[in-house]
């Protein structure tokens, strides 16, 4: 019996084998791939634009970097990046395809083709070799993976020395009224503007339970200092129903 058999993980409030996982946020993604960033506007109301704006302003991109934008999906955060760098590189990795393949349709990819690539890959297995980019982020992306742990250590062992981790993920509310409101407008509206949207309920119905399970900003903050980093810390955003975390490889 394989370990992953053994081994279990949750997908949304449900246990599974960890095996199981991977397969099943793929075909979360695959479903919902042509209406993902119409559905991340209409969930957020637009202001996971304004996150993903602070996740620059803090990055603060130089020219000439090289990036590894894991979960990249449709390419915004890679987009943002080149446009604020001036010029440098960015690889987009995703582990579904469909998502990839609705990125390269978007008006930026054509634009800024010469300073992309679009690979498909595993966060826990990245197919590049030790000390390669300058910036790694991951975006929304990093609670859907089996064992962020090791997606974590995979982001150490890619970056350059005086290299930059930066995660941009859903948290927790620190007060618990503000949690109660936004949970019951996360159970209650979301799955519905999924099934209205992108004809697709359940898949959103995971996305939201997936965030409920995922660590808290400072368990998560320990879990970037095991990988390695220094000089790790976060900051939340929108009272803390977004965080971003920081960490250097020195």
């Amino acid at each position: 019996m394989s370990e992953d058999s053994t081994k279990t993980t949750h997908f949304g409030f449900t246990d599974i084998p960890e095996g199981e996982k991977a397969g099943k946020v793929q075909g979360v993604f695959s479903s919902v791939a042509s209406k993902y960033d119409v559905m991340n506007d209409a969930m957020s109301f637009g202001i996971h634009r304004i996150w993903k704006d602070a996740m620059m302003d803090w990055l603060a991109p130089r020219p000439g970097q090289k990036l590894l934008d894991v979960a990249g999906g449709t390419g915004d955060i890679s987009f943002r990046f080149l446009k604020r760098a001036g010029r440098g590189h960015a690889t987009v990795l995703d582990l579904t395809e469909p998502m990839l393949v609705e990125g390269r349709k978007r008006a930026e990819a054509e634009s800024m083709a010469d300073s992309l690539d679009w690979v498909v890959g595993d966060a826990m297995a990245l197919p590049f070799a030790d000390n390669t980019f300058d910036v790694y982020t991951i975006s929304f992306g990093i609670r859907n993976v089996t064992r962020p742990q090791e997606a974590l250590n995979e982001a150490f062992r890619v970056l350059r020395p005086g290299g930059r981790l930066m995660v941009l993920e859903f948290s927790q509310i620190p007060n618990e009224l503000m949690q109660k409101v936004y949970d019951l407008y996360s159970f209650n509206i979301i799955p519905k503007m999924g099934q209205v949207i992108a004809n697709d309920s359940a898949s959103y119905q995971y996305l939201v339970e997936s965030i409920r399970q995922f660590p808290d900003q400072e368990t998560f903050l320990s879990m970037v200092r095991k990988a390695g980093f220094d000089n790790a810390k976060y900051r939340n955003l929108s009272m803390g129903i977004a965080c971003l975390h920081s960490g250097w490889k020195i």
